[in-house]
């Protein structure tokens, strides 16, 4: 996810605070991974410096001075050139899971048992965002859904490589280099 057009498309309704922006941020998109204030600081530093954003007001308080940021047209056409631009979708080829799989089968640790653990921590995982889903509205529901259906494909991998782990055992025994 891009935090800098993501505050800047935020920054489209009108001029906001940081403070305001980061909790704009958090209420959609971060619930499980909130953002940092200083992370909203350097971003809109950033944008700032690319001419992206402006300040629009500087408000005295009791501590440090407030800023209240504004998008410029830059900013606005760099948002709808970003939100035009399809993703790139990711293959995957490079899993975490894949790798802790060889390096136990190399090691000679249990690889089942290491996808039978990651099977139950996706089964739990799925149980969670299933019941956060019955709660949410329909814009949670869309986002639990696409959390369900990436656990899903991933359940489905760890499935297919348990039926697998004796070839793949075989080929990383056989010091077989594995080639994408």
């Amino acid at each position: 996810m891009s935090i800098g057009h993501t505050l800047l498309a935020l920054l489209e309704s009108g001029p906001r605070h940081g403070y305001d922006l980061k909790h704009a941020f958090d209420e959609r998109f971060g619930q499980d991974r909130p953002l940092h204030y200083g992370q909203v600081y350097s971003t809109m530093s950033r944008l700032l410096r690319n001419g992206l954003v402006e300040v629009d007001a500087i408000e005295a308080g009791g501590g440090p001075e407030r800023k209240r940021y504004a998008i410029t047209d830059a900013g606005t056409a760099d948002v709808s050139e970003w939100l035009a631009r399809p993703e790139k979708p990711e293959p995957y080829l490079q899993s975490t899971l894949y790798t802790k799989v060889v390096l136990a089968l190399l090691t000679g640790r249990d690889a089942a048992g290491l996808l039978d653990a990651q099977r139950a921590e996706h089964l739990r995982l799925t149980r969670e965002v299933t019941e956060r889903k019955r709660h949410a509205d329909i814009a949670g529901q869309l986002i639990c859904d696409h959390a369900l259906f990436h656990v899903e494909a991933d359940l489905r991998w760890i499935e297919l490589t348990g039926t697998r782990l004796d070839q793949l055992a075989a080929a990383v025994n056989s010091g077989h280099r594995f080639t994408v």
